[in-house]
């Protein structure tokens, strides 16, 4: 018998999660990998273009400025309030909706282009999102998303700190090997695949630590309920990271991921 694991409640924490911290201060430092998706998906006047798990927008803003049509859709209300806020102060007309990447809220193949800057792959059922991405992409339309290689930026210190999965939820890594991808999406894309690397730079190991308590909402929320002995070992095991990548007066941990780009069949 097929156990059907219904994510409600863990998506539901996960939009709370998120909305508890301001992104859009860390947003920035994703943005080689906001550049090269939009970049490699060709945003020009008249496409229609959604952005799934959009954040505070930084990808809608940039393929709006180009000309597409936006729609930015994600799970945390507080994450879309700060993108219609952000794209509202440059002017740019976007749709931004709360919505759920499992179920999102649009009509069967009514976009040109389909991009997710990482994001789609947190959401938990795969399988889920890969059936949207199809569905709602457009004959001949396209899909591109990015996805952290395994060690990539401060994983290797967050991923030992985190939460077990829960039974049936999919690892955001996954997404990330390209046989993985190819099968969950291959039946409905031609695809094809781009390396990139974000490395994730500052003054210090320290004020990295520190924006991203306060400014990223996973982060803020693993401060907030770890116990106090097991913080601190996080904390240091963190700034310890980022300092063995000093280079003079910045610390840069590299920060390698993978572009997955199809064409709808």
């Amino acid at each position: 018998m097929l156990l059907v694991v219904p994510f409600e409640e863990l998506k539901g924490r996960l939009g709370e999660v998120w909305s508890s911290a301001p992104w859009e201060r860390v947003a920035p430092m994703l943005a080689p990998v906001h550049e090269q998706l939009v970049r490699l998906l060709e945003p020009r006047a008249g496409l229609r273009w959604l952005d799934v798990a959009t954040g505070t927008g930084s990808v809608a803003r940039l393929a709006a400025r180009q000309g597409a049509e936006v729609v930015g859709v994600d799970l945390a209300p507080g994450l879309v309030a700060t993108a219609r806020r952000l794209a509202a102060e440059e002017d740019l007309e976007i749709v931004f909706e709360v919505g759920d990447a499992e179920a999102l809220p649009v009509e069967e193949a009514s976009f040109d282009v389909v991009s997710s800057s990482m994001g789609v792959i947190f959401a938990p059922d795969h399988a889920a999102v890969a059936d949207e991405l199809a569905r709602v992409t457009k004959p001949g339309g396209r899909v591109g998303f990015t996805a952290w290689r395994e060690g990539a930026c401060f994983q290797q210190v967050t991923r030992k700190y985190a939460p077990p999965l829960e039974p049936g939820q999919g690892d955001s890594l996954d997404w990330a090997r390209e046989e993985y991808a190819q099968r969950l999406l291959g039946d409905a894309f031609e695809l094809v695949f781009a390396e990139g690397d974000a490395p994730m730079i500052g003054r210090s190991g320290e004020a990295i630590f520190q924006l991203l308590v306060e400014s990223a909402g996973p982060m803020k929320a693993r401060a907030e309920t770890m116990p106090p002995e097991l913080f601190q070992q996080f904390h240091t095991d963190f700034v310890n990271l980022f300092e063995q990548h000093r280079h003079g007066n910045t610390v840069s941990v590299p920060g390698p991921y993978l572009t997955i780009l199809g064409q709808r069949h």
